[in-house]
């Protein structure tokens, strides 16, 4: 993980942009106390220097196009 606090809207809405999703994006409203966003725990990886140099975004847009070469 990136370290990177991202909200489960704004992850929905990065994966519409990079597929070409023009449609609505609806939530369960019966479900008020879901996950509102995520944040992996990178503290063991960073111990060792590590850090990411992919952006979600860009992890998205690379995993989509090889989707796509397979399907």
């Amino acid at each position: 993980g990136s370290g990177v606090e991202v909200s489960i809207k704004e992850l929905a809405e990065t994966i519409a942009k990079v597929v070409g999703y023009k449609g609505d994006i609806l939530w369960d409203t019966s479900k008020p106390d879901g996950t509102l966003r995520k944040l992996m725990d990178s503290s063991k990886i960073k111990a060792i220097e590590w850090e990411a140099k992919t952006t979600l975004e860009y992890g998205i847009q690379s995993a989509y196009a090889d989707f796509i070469l397979v399907i």
